[in-house]
């Protein structure tokens, strides 16, 4: 019994130091740089930086292959999958477009550009400009799967149809914490806004 509880200790210290690294690592990470314009009850608007991410598209629309698939691949360039065997920061958050063909994307630190960077060696990686853009973004905890992603997706849609803001069909799932972060999980679905729409919600 004395062996079990010890063992049971080990097993738990070990736990907590792997949630505390991993808190953390999420500190010091690059993000998806953006601005706040305006909050509402469920969700907020917000301005998003052009940017440059790695991505892969995949021929599925289930969150756990895409994002298993994506996550594999993408993460095998960063960590030295490429022509010059150099590691590469990770960043946060893990981009998916949430269509039939869903695309996994990560962002490229700042320090890189197009010609910086190194070659892939898996072909289906590509180099990816997203141009600044205006979204809505609604927020849920835990571990995302389809079923959450289509719940608030809905939900963000309805409290933007209340709003009277006008959307387009361009919705992403972004995703900030490792597998194995229990706590403090943050996940979020986001659309781009109409572009009519834009400067009336920044006031």
């Amino acid at each position: 019994m004395k062996i079990l509880f010890i063992s049971l200790g080990v097993v738990l210290l070990a736990f907590v130091a792997v949630q505390l690294y991993a808190m953390n690592e999420q500190k010091s990470i690059e993000t998806y740089p953006y601005v706040v314009n305006k909050k509402y009850d469920t969700f907020e608007i917000r301005s998003y930086e052009a940017s440059l991410f790695t991505s892969v598209k995949l021929s599925t629309k289930e969150f756990k292959e895409a994002s298993s698939k994506g996550f594999s691949i993408l993460a095998g360039y960063i960590f030295g999958g490429n022509e010059k065997n150099e590691k590469i920061s990770m960043t946060s958050p893990v981009a998916m477009s949430l269509e039939d063909s869903m695309t996994v994307m990560f962002l490229v630190p700042k320090k890189f550009n197009k010609k910086t960077l190194p070659k892939p060696i898996e072909s289906q990686i590509e180099f990816r400009d997203e141009p600044a853009k205006t979204v809505a973004a609604i927020t849920f905890g835990g571990w995302a799967n389809d079923t959450k992603i289509e719940k608030y997706k809905e939900k963000l849609k309805a409290a933007l149809d209340a709003e009277g803001i006008k959307y387009s069909n361009r919705f992403y799932f972004l995703g900030y914490n490792p597998p194995f972060e229990v706590f403090n999980r943050k996940n979020e679905v986001i659309v781009e806004l109409q572009s009519e729409t834009r400067d009336l919600v920044k006031k």
